[in-house]
């Protein structure tokens, strides 16, 4: 499609307006307006539908330049087309009417005689001339113009050329592009020129190189495309326009539009048909509705006929108008970004969430769920089966089953369990039901459920309960795989075994065969002697012819021999039929059995090898498998059958290579995960059919490992399911191993090679003896055993039960792991049980609580609970250790023996020998299942034992060693998340700030509703710039104030000004935030000051002060005289937490909400919100989504949990979901509020039934119907919510008072708990006020009469509240004084039921209860329980004021530190800042006070202070005391302190406590060999303050340990650091470590990740070092000076990162290696010759460096092109982006100015040096140009493990860098709020961040 074709239409801004315009002013000055509109008047629906469907004009507004407009955004593609008229115009020249409207010539009908449809068609005309100007009019008036027609043809063909779709924002762009429903909303606006569109055009360089054509092409193709298809009226704006005209009004111009369409049918098939043309567009015929019409005998069926096209007609135009509306969301949204779709919810899946009528949270609920559809026809077994193992899963659950009401009885104590039991059961059932039939959220089933719900633990487990239900599904989903398996092995299995019976058959009839026939060949020659003989004697008879005798005997003779030859022939007729019947029976089978045969091999050999009959009973592992509930048991079953299918695989594809296989290829891939080679090679040979001769069948050994197990005597006779026909079933002899009688092992073997039954295999296996014949056998064997399910279920049992965890610390953790490290207590962990840290296992729980009273039970299962808690988190802690490579943990058997002095250094190969561990009960069990009862040979037992051996310690132990592993890390993450999810419910359920003025007022009688606030924000910089900001009750920003950086506080000029703004805004609390140190608290100490005098100012106002005279007190007193406000104006301020306000101000949301202001000044608005509502923060961190859709990211990077940066983020994200869900369940949401306050929208996505897309929606449908409600019943009214989700919802969205309408008023309920189902389908809430008030109902104005009543008795209950709160108070302080804690009374909790004298509490609510019940309609008595506490606190916030926070929360925040970093016994650097009478005062880093007592100064007596330290002097000691309340720290110099060993200190409580299990000897041993070290560093420290020179130690090139706290500081070696960034992967790509550089002393290297796997070293020289340890004042790169480590990473790192996202994002980037890069050019050069073709691509042997490289002729060469803080180098040159420099490149590419390219080649990377000179440039961190200083790129680092790098580039870093700005050093970003010194001979820093401090950065989500 061209320009000219289409058409590019701007919106200025989100409220303009598309105005439906049919022909266009000629002068440009405006548009035409239709006639009958007015220019403020709305189009209606159906324009706007024409609009967006392309069937209209789009307005031709003026035009105005906007290309200075930088935040715009553009529609390159998006075009609409253009038809001028409802018809097309008539050409000139065509013929036409002189009268088209009203004339009666017989040219206006084409039938000439239907006068009804000539009526019609008048309408129609006149219809049309009301709604617009016709040609004839709009001559005239460019006649009048003196403007031809060609002329205005020209002009509208330009106009479309210039228009385009803008936005001034991202949500205009995604309101304008995706939601065109709005428009007819919005206001008519003026159109803008279009901005030309950017083609990469390299300053017009872009036809020097020929490949450039090729994405210049791409790219205009990419924003030429053709959009011209017609929309259609989408399902939004259907539902939109019921929402505002009604659903009557859309039904009638959906008629009317049907109509339209058959009245175009009448006139000739389509509006669009021209006259005499004779154009179908698929409409009838008239002839064909004339006939229709006209046929008096069929009229009925013509009608029909009509109605029937009609439809199919309706229905086609939907069909195509749906895929036109597809068409072109698809085609719109190639044009953006997937992170823009995603960040605007304009995704398909969003599309699908917010029309789905299901909760958003429920949206990809998908597990099956088994139930009955009639409810009243109670439980099916599958819902029993899941609800008794989910009530044994739980642990709360299954503690309610035990725990019993204190009046029950022994005796009916079995009946009570039963009954709870019972209860427990139907509520899990009736909660899975309500979650996947009703869709009810657990908030909502919870809180309105509870009648039905009446198990108080499965209420609140819901969560738990829907993830045991997920679950459930997972393990029935792989109950039904095994069964499936099972299944398809035990069919191919049979189907051999038949094959093996018939082949069997066919060989017996063969041996028949042949045997018969041999003894047919028998008889043959047998009668054929006998014809010989009778022959010969014929002869002899004819020869003797005169013996008489001789005749008679020759005659008998004969007679003999013919009568045996009659038998002989009798005899071998009989056998020739037997042959022939054999034959024909063996023909028969064969020609039966051939096709089988010929694919199924020999089975008769297959079905051998396979010995099925030791395998399994298949009856008995389907009950097996029908009984188990542990998805690791299903798992070792699906194993099992793994192994056995793969090897019956082998079996049938070495003996039948053509035939079918068990498997399929997918299925033979995975289990090669669990078999080898070796197993399957053995199994093909036949060797499991040999094996099983003398070893017992590996099912049948676990079953006796089973009964054996339970203590029970295993019967030798019993049969198993299936073998009741079987003659050898009962025998002993099948359930012990078989004897081979009368041969040994060897003489077994030999038979079998020498039969060629067994084949010996050679292996490449250790553990297989090829010399031993049997070696395969007891392999094959062994691997069967291992993975049988119930021998692993018992094993598996017995290893956890004697398992334990020994940590060992590793080389590095010897040298970094000291008494002061976070992780010392997880080094030295020697056997600690395994089972601490799983639930105790049942049957010895119920042993130990047999002797426990009920009372003691409980406690017993609350220590349990706790220790096992414990245990986890801290195998989380070790987990973290050994990541990190500080310690190793093993995971083993008890060892039999093992050094108890340096068992931690022995060698990790005699550490994990399995051989020295304990393993004789696992073995004892294995021997007493398989070795004969009776007594067997030695050698035969040596065989067996052989083989446990070998799947005991070869197969079973390591996978359960692993297993372990596995399980104890979910156990741990699973305790972790849950603790996480404790701390940020302690964060959401606190309530908003309460200023001090309400502190002597009960919140339940005076809320503390919506304050004005105020936020302060300061940071630690002092060149940072200082922030109040006011916010009103909404939390919207009202005013702030700005204190630059230079000023301070207490100047007069800036007090006035803090009074002035504070009375300006008269806040109830100001809120400093403490992320500024020591700084807040002194700024907290000023504001006080100023407060007080500004509340007494305004107090004051209308008082003449004594030195006023009257002119001047009337002049103040006018200006107060506007202020409607007489209250007493009451502040305090206040030092809060603001971790989460940092985080706004940093986010993508803060830039969103306020895109001018300062980060500080943001951060100041979140704090004054957060002190009107902390959970709206929260809910507004979790409402951003990431770039892959994953919302509450941003809550990663608050420090919630110290352990959170190691669990895993999915499972922590869905714990923050719900335990938001909750808080905001608990609070409600005001709708109106959080839809007209960004903000506060995050509330409304977690109320239950919503979400973040629903909300969003529902914000924008209110938005366009007036932007706030009056009811909840207008909620559905207004189909603002689906019924499933507005039942979720409703309950908790409140509707307070606002600007009602004349028609609307609140109802009184509708701010209160209660659901509409009782008081608005149900009317009892209604009763029970009228009831209560013994009123008669009325019927006259019934609504508000009931109105009424309600609010009658909710004053009267609000009114009884106060009664008893006075009441209370009173006679308290009668009994102990004035010390009554108001804030804590609760009338819930400390009124007894007795006490409460209001006119609800009169009624008796249970028999109300009973009454409905008993009618059918269900039980509620929890609902009118509710009514009555609503009547009495409406709403009341559970939450608890935000509390002040406490001494050492404020330390922390304020400093910074941990009690890990700071606390007693570590050694400290600090500077003395005063010298008084009682010590020395120390400044500490990170500005923290110390003081050291005189007598702490030496050793000996000291008179004053001056005579051992000097102010400014540097100095070393020891902290004795950390005071938090009056932060400061307490230090001691003396040599006594100094030298005391680290253990002696005391461990500060709030660090866990040192396990029972840690080997404190081995500790101590480990101690005493560093006391040494540590006792030269204390002399070496006492010589040099005595100025003795102290000689060097140690070796050469040995960094030098410093003080350092920054967390991108290690103190470690190069390979450490280089090791920890590998490690880490992408998650530290951009970010930088710093070492102590081993070069000298005096400088520091700097380890840059600028890929990954990619690290460039900096050389970092320091000077103005206080001491050796500490960090230079003065950091110099090159010819660059930096003041701090910020700094240098703010403006040198941080700009390199961005230079480095926009190389990788060029569109001549290539992430390829430099030869396949030089390869890609070559193929380039050969298929365009004339081209000069080249790429960009990283410099691999240099980290930090990208090669250009370019082919001009025959072979690749390249520049090299440096990175720097600058720009990008190349040659001499600095640019500051990259297309300056390719434009630079191209000018000369053979051979630039300043620089030669070198030929690529294996020597490439050896490129000559080259000195790089950069222009002068003003620097842009100048103070002078008024530009903020950003804050870091990053956060810092997550501590991973590290990394190191290759030699130096070719080309040196840029050694002339911008200079400093004149006016001082630049400004550094500001430090990250994390101030946490780690002790000086301590491990590289990683103490967790304080309560409140951002956590490190999370790896990508």
């Amino acid at each position: 499609m061209s320009d000219e074709e289409g058409e590019l239409f701007d919106n200025a801004s989100s409220d303009d307006e598309l105005v439906n315009t049919k022909k266009r002013k000629l002068s440009g000055e405006g548009v035409v307006k239709k006639k009958g509109k007015t220019e403020g008047t709305k189009p209606s629906f159906i324009d706007d539908s024409a609009i967006l469907s392309g069937e209209d004009d789009d307005d031709d507004d003026e035009e105005e330049e906007d290309d200075d407009n930088d935040n715009e955004y553009l529609k390159d593609g998006f075009v609409v087309d253009e038809v001028e008229e409802d018809r097309p115009r008539k050409k000139r020249g065509d013929l036409e009417d002189s009268d088209d409207d009203d004339d009666d010539d017989d040219d206006d009908d084409d039938d000439g005689g239907n006068q009804r449809l000539k009526k019609k068609n008048i309408r129609l005309k006149k219809k049309r001339h009301m709604e617009e100007l016709d040609d004839d009019d709009l001559d005239l008036i460019n006649e009048a113009r003196g403007i031809t027609r060609g002329d205005q043809r020209e002009r509208e063909v330009e106009d479309d050329a210039k228009q385009r779709v803008r936005a001034q924002n991202e949500a205009e762009l995604r309101k304008n592009l995706f939601q065109g429903d709005d428009d007819f909303n919005q206001a008519p606006t003026k159109s803008k020129k279009g901005r030309h569109v950017d083609h990469y055009d390299e300053d017009g360089l872009d036809d020097f190189i020929d490949d450039d054509l090729g994405d210049q092409n791409d790219v205009r193709g990419s924003s030429e495309r053709d959009y011209g298809e017609e929309g259609g009226v989408s399902e939004a704006q259907l539902n939109e326009a019921s929402e505002i005209f009604g659903t009557d009004y859309l039904e009638y111009m959906q008629d009317e539009e049907r109509g339209e369409n058959e009245e175009d049918a009448f006139l000739g098939g389509s509006k669009y048909k021209e006259r005499g043309v004779g154009i179908d567009y698929g409409a009838d015929s008239d002839e064909e509705f004339e006939d229709d019409l006209f046929d008096e005998e069929g009229g009925e069926a013509a009608r029909l006929k009509r109605e029937e096209r009609q439809l199919s007609k309706a229905e086609r135009r939907r069909q195509s108008r749906k895929k036109k509306i597809e068409k072109q969301k698809a085609e719109l949204r190639k044009n953006f970004e997937p992170v823009q779709l995603i960040e605007h919810f304009c995704t398909e899946r969003d599309d699908e969430i917010r029309n789905k009528d299901v909760p958003e949270r429920f949206f990809d609920l998908s597990v099956p769920h088994h139930r009955k559809k009639d409810r009243s026809e109670g439980f099916t077994d599958e819902e029993e089966e899941e609800a008794m193992w989910i009530m044994n899963t739980i642990p709360d659950i299954a503690s309610e089953l035990v725990t019993l009401p204190p009046d029950v009885t022994e005796e009916n104590q079995l009946d009570a369990i039963e009954q709870r039991q019972k209860d427990i059961m139907s509520s899990i059932i009736h909660a899975l039901r309500f979650m996947h039939d009703d869709y009810f959220e657990p908030a909502f089933i919870k809180r309105y459920r509870a009648d039905v719900i009446s198990s108080e633990a499965v209420r609140n487990n819901l969560y738990l309960v829907m993830d045991a239900d997920a679950e459930w599904g997972r393990l029935t989903s792989k109950r039904t795989t095994v069964e499936d398996l099972l299944s398809k092995i035990v069919t191919v299995t049979e189907s051999f075994e038949a094959k093996g019976a018939e082949e069997n058959n066919m060989l017996q009839i063969r041996e028949q065969l042949r045997l018969m026939q041999e003894k047919l060949d028998e008889t043959v020659k047998q009668e054929k002697d006998i014809k010989v003989e009778l022959e010969q004697a014929n002869e002899d008879d004819d020869d003797d012819l005169f013996d008489d005798k001789e005749d008679t005997k020759v005659d008998e003779s004969k007679a003999m021999l013919k009568k045996h030859l009659e038998t002989v022939q009798s005899l071998l007729q009989d056998r020739a039929e037997r042959v022939a019947q054999l034959s024909s029976q063996l023909q028969e089978a064969e020609s039966k059995n051939e096709e089988s045969l010929a694919s199924q091999g020999p089975a008769l050999n297959i079905a051998k090898k396979m010995s099925c009959n030791n395998l399994w009973n298949v009856q008995d592992y389907e009950i097996y498998l029908s009984t188990l509930t542990d998805e690791r048991q299903i798992e070792d079953m699906k194993k099992f059958f793994s192994v056995l299918k793969e090897g019956n695989d082998a079996i049938i594809k070495k003996e039948n290579p053509g035939g079918a296989s068990l498997m399929d290829s997918k299925e033979r891939k995975r289990s090669r995960s669990v078999n080898n080679d070796l197993y399957r090679s053995r199994v093909a040979e036949g060797m499991r059919n040999i094996v099983y001769r003398f070893m017992l069948s590996p099912f049948r050994a676990g079953i006796k490992l089973e009964e054996m197990a339970n203590g029970e005597q295993f019967d030798y006779e019993r049969q198993l399911p299936g073998e009741e026909n079987d003659e050898d079933a009962g025998r002993p002899a099948r359930w012990n191993s078989p004897k081979v009688e009368m041969l040994s092992p060897s003489e077994f073997a030999n038979d079998l090679i020498g039969s060629g039954e067994l084949v010996q295999i050679m292996s490449s296996d250790t553990s297989i003896d090829v010399g031993d014949p049997l070696s395969g056998c007891r392999f094959v064997c062994a691997m069967e055993i291992a993975y049988e399910p119930r021998i692993r279920k018992f094993l598996r049992h017995l290893f956890r039960t004697n398992a334990v965890i020994t940590t060992r610390p590793t080389k590095k953790g010897l040298d970094n792991i000291d008494f002061f490290s976070e992780y010392y207590g997880l080094h030295l962990i020697k056997g600690k049980p395994v089972r601490d840290h799983f639930p105790v296992d049942e049957k010895e729980r119920e042993v130990q609580k047999m002797r426990m009273s009920l009372e003691e039970g409980k406690e017993y299962d609350k220590e349990m609970e706790r220790k096992e808690k414990e245990s986890c988190l801290q195998y989380v802690r070790i987990l973290e250790a050994e990541h990190f490579g500080h310690i190793s943990l093993h995971v083993h058997l008890p060892y039999i023996q093992s050094d108890p002095v340096s068992w931690f250094n022995e060698k990790q190969s005699e550490f994990a020998n399995r051989e020295n561990q304990e393993i004789e009960p696992l073995m004892r069990a294995l021997q007493d299942v398989f070795l004969p009862v009776e007594v067997d040979t030695d050698e035969w037992n040596g065989e067996r034992k052989k083989v446990l051996d070998f799947a005991l310690m070869k197969v079973i132990l390591p996978e359960l060693e692993q297993e372990i592993r596995r399980d104890l890390r979910d156990a741990a993450t699973k305790y972790g998340v849950i603790d996480a999810g404790n701390n940020l419910r302690m964060m959401a359920i606190q309530g908003p700030y309460r200023p001090t003025s309400l502190m002597g007022e009960n919140r339940f009688i005076y809320p503390t509703k919506d304050l004005p606030m105020v936020g302060v924000c300061c940071s630690i910089d002092r060149r940072e710039a200082m922030y109040l900001a006011s916010v009103t009750k909404q939390g919207d920003l009202n005013d702030h104030l700005a204190i630059p950086s230079g000023q301070k506080i207490d100047d007069n000029r800036v007090r006035n000004k803090v009074i002035e703004f504070l009375m300006n805004s008269r806040p109830s609390a100001v809120l400093v935030g403490t992320s500024g140190g020591f700084t807040a608290r002194f700024i907290t100490r000023r504001l006080g000051e100023l407060i007080a005098r500004a509340t007494e100012r305004w107090n004051n106002r209308f008082i003449q002060g004594a030195d006023e005279d009257d002119d001047d007190y009337e002049n103040r007193k006018r200006g107060y005289d506007r202020d409607d406000d007489d209250e007493t104006w009451k502040c305090n301020v206040e030092l809060v937490d603001d971790s989460v306000s940092q985080l706004f101000g940093r986010s993508v949301r803060g830039k969103k909400e306020f895109q001018e202001k300062e980060v500080n000044l943001k951060c100041a608005i979140s704090i004054a919100r957060q002190g009107q509502d902390p959970l709206s923060e929260l809910t507004y961190a979790w409402n951003v989504a990431s770039d892959a859709g994953i919302f509450g990211t941003e809550m990663l990077y608050l420090n919630i949990h110290p352990l959170q940066r190691l669990l895993p983020k999915a499972r922590l994200l869905r714990e923050y979901e719900r335990v938001l869900c909750e808080a905001v369940a608990d609070v409600g949401v005001d709708i109106n509020c959080a839809c007209n306050h960004d903000h506060l929208l995050g509330n409304l996505s977690f109320a239950p039934g919503l979400g973040p897309r629903k909300a969003a929606n529902l914000k924008q449908n209110l938005a366009r119907m007036g932007g706030a409600i009056a009811s909840r019943k207008s909620i559905l009214k207004r189909r603002l919510l689906d019924p499933v989700v507005y039942n979720n919802a409703v309950a908790f969205l409140r509707v307070r008072e606002i600007e009602q309408s004349p028609d609307e008023s609140l109802h009184p309920l509708d701010n209160t708990r209660l659901h509409p189902d009782v008081y608005h389908r149900n009317n009892w809430a209604v009763k029970i006020a009228i009831d209560a008030l013994e009123r008669v109902e009325s019927t006259k104005e019934k609504e508000s009469f009931e109105r009424k009543s309600l609010e009658i008795v909710m004053q009267n209950s609000h009114e009884e509240v106060e009664k008893l709160f006075k009441d209370t108070k009173m006679e308290w302080e009668q009994h102990y004084g004035p010390t009554f804690d108001v804030s804590a009374w609760d009338p819930r909790k400390n009124v007894p039921s007795y006490a409460w004298k209001d006119k609800v509490e009169e009624l008796d609510l249970d028999a109300f209860a009973r009454m409905i019940e008993n009618t059918g309609l269900g039980k509620w008595d929890s609902h009118l329980q509710m009514i009555k506490w609503e009547f009495r606190l409406p709403y009341e916030d559970p939450r608890k004021p935000m509390a002040p926070l406490n001494g050492g929360q404020l330390f922390n925040l304020i400093t910074g530190e941990s009690d890990t970093s700071l606390r007693p016994g570590v050694i400290v650097t600090g500077k003395i800042v005063k010298n008084g009478d009682f010590g020395s005062r120390v400044k500490l880093e990170g500005e923290i006070p110390a003081f050291i007592p005189l007598r702490s100064l030496a050793d000996e007596h000291v008179e004053a202070a001056e005579d051992i330290v000097q102010v400014g002097s540097v100095v070393s000691a020891v902290i004795t005391e950390v005071k938090k309340d009056h932060f400061t720290v307490d230090m001691s110099m003396r040599m006594e302190d100094l030298k005391k060993s680290p253990s002696s200190w005391e461990r500060p409580k709030e660090l866990p406590a040192l396990d029972d299990y840690f080997d404190n000897a081995a500790a101590l041993r480990i101690e005493q060999s560093r006391q040494a070290e540590r006792d030269r560093q204390i002399e070496d420290q006492n010589n040099r303050a005595k100025g003795v020179e102290v000689a060097a130690r140690g070796k050469t090139g040995r960094y030098s340990r410093r003080a350092c706290a920054h967390p991108a500081f290690r103190n470690a070696k190069h390979d450490e650091v280089d090791r920890e960034l590998r490690d880490a992967g992408e998650a530290m790509v951009g970010e930088a470590l710093i070492r102590p550089s081993s070069k000298s002393s005096d400088s520091l290297a700097v380890h840059w990740v600028v890929k990954a796997g990619s690290i460039k070293m900096i050389e970092v020289q320091e000077s103005e070092k206080d001491t050796e340890a500490s960090i230079g004042k003065i950091l110099k790169v090159k010819e660059q000076v930096y003041e701090s480590i910020d700094e240098l990473l703010g403006r040198h790192i941080s700009p390199m990162n961005d230079h480095v996202e926009s190389l990788i994002n060029h569109r001549k980037f290539l992430d390829l290696p430099e030869d396949e890069v030089d390869e890609k050019l070559t193929k380039d050069k050969k298929g365009n010759p004339s081209g000069v073709f080249y790429y960009v691509c990283w410099l691999e042997m240099h980290p930090g460096y990208a090669s250009l490289r370019y082919i001009l002729s025959q072979s690749p060469k390249h520049y090299t092109i440096g990175i720097t803080p600058g720009g990008f180098s190349l040659g001499s040159k600095v640019f500051p982006k990259l297309d300056l420099l390719l434009n630079e490149f191209k000018k000369n590419p053979r051979g630039m100015s300043s620089s030669r390219s070198t030929a690529s080649s294996s020597a490439a990377t050896k490129s000559r040096q080259q000195t790089a000179v950069e222009p002068s440039r003003q620097s842009r961190w100048d103070q002078s140009n008024g530009r903020p200083m950003p804050p870091p790129s990053r956060p810092p680092p997550p501590l991973p493990p590290a990394v190191s790098r290759p030699p130096p580039p070719p080309v040196p870093y840029p050694t002339n860098l911008p200079p400093p700005p004149p006016n001082g050093p630049p400004p550094g970003p500001p430090p990250p709020p994390y101030n946490m010194p780690p002790p000086p001979t301590g491990p590289p820093p990683r103490p967790p961040a304080p309560y409140g401090a951002p956590p490190p950065r999370p790896p990508n989500y």
